[in-house]
């Protein structure tokens, strides 16, 4: 495998939409997210990364195929959902800078490419400047839900060797449909957090 990484921004993430909402639908539907979407769905959301300048994506290529990525953006530039739990905390948005989601093909996780993710949006927001801290969220799911894997291990540690910090008192609220239910329902997604400056 000619594994390469690209980050790519802009109207320069345009080309690879439809291979990027393709490859979210297909990671999302596992445990933890249990994500029932669509695509048209996903490519509507990626086109924020579309319209806002200063947004990237880490992209993940196995010669000109795209296996992976993971998304960066400023907090302000993002929805008021992941906004808001940030703002009623106190903090200044326009410090926050804010990593999204990561997917990855089953076939090439375990190479050190989610250490990498984290590498280049951190260096992303470096070269942007003026961020003081970068964050995420992950879904709460309870230890006895039904369709967790009997082998599945929670990625905390991983995080927390990556320099963040579980902030259990900040919670952003979504709703998706599960692969499981007949209608969307409400989750809780939990922030971590790190301090860049």
């Amino acid at each position: 495998m000619a594994i390469t990484l690209q980050t790519v921004t802009g109207n320069n993430l345009a080309r690879y939409i439809q291979d990027l909402a393709r490859l979210r639908m297909e990671v999302f539907r596992a445990f933890p997210y249990l994500y029932d979407g669509s695509l048209e769905y996903e490519a509507h959301y990626l086109e924020t990364y579309l319209r806002c300048p200063d947004a990237a994506m880490i992209l993940v290529f196995d010669q000109d195929q795209v296996v992976g990525a993971s998304s960066c953006i400023p907090l302000r530039a993002e929805d008021e959902a992941f906004q808001k739990p940030l703002r009623a905390a106190g903090f200044a948005l326009d410090t926050i800078f804010y990593c999204g989601e990561s997917v990855l093909a089953q076939a090439y996780r375990g190479q050190g490419l989610g250490v990498a993710f984290f590498r280049e949006r951190e260096a992303h927001a470096a070269r942007l400047g003026g961020f003081t801290h970068s964050c995420f969220c992950a879904v709460d799911r309870p230890l006895n839900h039904p369709l967790r894997p009997m082998d599945y291990v929670p990625l905390d540690q991983f995080w927390t060797k990556r320099g963040y910090v579980k902030q259990s008192h900040l919670v952003a609220r979504l709703s998706w449909q599960d692969i499981d239910q007949p209608l969307p329902t409400e989750k809780t997604l939990t922030y971590w957090m790190k301090t860049l400056v």
